[in-house]
C-alpha cells in the first residue's frame, strides 16, 4: 500500500456530495445608474430567475439617493418577471408620511414584500439623526409599514454587531425590537465563518429571537470593495482572504474561480450545519451566484426559463 493511502482515506467525504437542492434563495440588488449598468443588472436578473428565488429585492441608496431608481427597478421586476419583487424601505431624510407615502405606492404596483432598514446617512461617517417628523428606528418602521398594510416585511441582522450599537446585547435587543414590532425575518449582513453564523442563530434564539434568520452570503471578487462595505456594517475580513486574492488584480477570471471556490466552501459548511436558506449579495453580478446554487443542487425550473409577465 502506498505510504499516502491512510492521510487520503482519512478525508471527509466530498463537501457537496450530499446536497439534494432542498434549498431556498434570494437575490439582492441595487438600482443601476447607467443605460450599461441596466443591462448587466436585467442580465442578471434574467440569468437568476429560473432558479425560482423566494424573492429579489432592490436597495434603497444612503438617505434615500436611489428612491426614483429603486422603484422603477421593483416595478419592472414585478411587472415583467415571474420574480417576487421586494423593495427596500429606509428611515433616513424622510418624514412618516412621506415612506408612507411611498409604501402605499409600492402596494398599489403589487409589491407586497419590504426589507424595512434604518438605513445609511447621506454623508459617509456621520452618525444617523431621525427627523423630529420621521421614523427614529428600524422597529417604529416596521410597526408604521405594518399599519399602511398587511406586507412581509424582513430586516437586518448583525452576527459581528453593527457598528453603531454599544455591544452585542444591545444589538440582539434592537433585533427583537424589530421582530416583535412585525417582521416576518432577519437578513444577516455578510460574514466569512460558519461558526459566526451558528454562534449569532444560538445566542438570537437564547435572546427570545425566534423568527428566521437567513444567512447573507456576499461571494467577494474584490477584496477592497469588500473591505469598504464591512468597516459600514460591522463585518470583519479575515486575513486568509486577503492572501487568497494577493496578485489577482489583472486576472479577473482566476479572481472569480477563487471568489467562487470561498464563498461556495461557506455556503457547503451551512448547508452541512442544516442551512436551507440563502440570501446572496448579487453586486448586480449573477455568475457566482448562480454556480454556487448549482453546487448546493438547486437547478432551473424549465416552467420559468422563458417565463415573462406582460401585465
Amino acid at each position: 500500500m502506498s505510504p499516502i493511502t491512510p492521510s487520503i482515506a482519512s478525508f471527509s467525504k466530498p463537501l457537496f456530495e450530499d446536497v439534494a437542492g432542498d434549498i431556498d434563495v434570494s437575490f439582492e440588488f441595487f438600482p443601476p445608474k447607467t443605460e450599461k449598468m441596466e443591462e448587466t443588472l436585467w442580465e442578471s436578473v434574467k440569468t437568476l430567475e429560473p432558479l425560482a428565488p423566494r424573492f429579489v429585492s432592490v436597495t434603497y441608496g444612503a438617505g434615500g439617493s436611489t428612491r426614483t431608481r429603486t422603484h422603477a427597478t421593483v416595478e419592472r421586476i414585478a411587472r415583467e418577471t415571474s420574480l417576487e419583487a421586494a423593495a427596500h424601505l429606509t428611515c433616513v431624510e424622510a418624514s412618516r408620511g412621506e415612506i408612507e407615502d411611498v409604501a402605499r405606492e409600492y402596494w398599489a404596483a403589487g409589491v407586497r414584500h419590504i426589507v424595512a432598514l434604518r438605513g445609511d446617512p447621506p454623508v459617509q461617517g456621520q452618525g444617523f439623526v431621525a427627523r423630529s417628523d420621521g421614523y427614529e428606528n428600524a422597529a417604529a418602521l416596521v410597526a408604521g409599514l405594518k399599519k399602511v398594510a398587511p406586507f412581509e416585511i424582513s430586516v437586518a441582522a448583525y452576527p459581528e454587531c453593527h457598528p453603531d450599537s454599544p455591544n452585542k446585547r444591545a444589538d440582539l435587543d434592537n433585533l427583537k425590537a424589530k421582530i416583535d414590532a412585525g417582521a416576518d425575518r432577519a437578513i444577516t449582513q455578510f460574514f466569512f465563518s460558519p461558526d459566526c453564523f451558528f454562534r449569532f442563530r444560538d445566542d438570537a434564539a437564547a435572546a427570545g429571537i425566534d423568527a428566521e434568520i437567513v444567512p447573507g452570503i456576499l461571494p467577494v471578487s474584490n477584496v477592497a470593495q469588500t473591505r469598504k462595505f464591512a468597516a459600514m456594517c460591522g463585518a470583519s475580513i479575515p486575513g486568509w482572504m486577503d492572501k487568497l486574492f494577493e496578485g489577482l488584480d489583472d486576472l479577473p477570471a482566476a479572481r472569480q474561480l477563487v471568489a467562487a471556490t470561498v464563498a461556495a466552501e461557506l455556503c457547503g459548511q451551512l448547508y452541512a450545519g442544516g442551512v436551507r436558506h440563502f440570501h446572496f449579495y448579487t453586486l448586480n453580478r449573477a455568475e457566482l451566484s448562480y454556480a454556487i446554487c448549482h453546487l448546493l443542487g438547486l437547478r432551473p425550473k424549465e416552467h420559468l426559463s422563458e417565463y415573462r409577465r406582460t401585465a
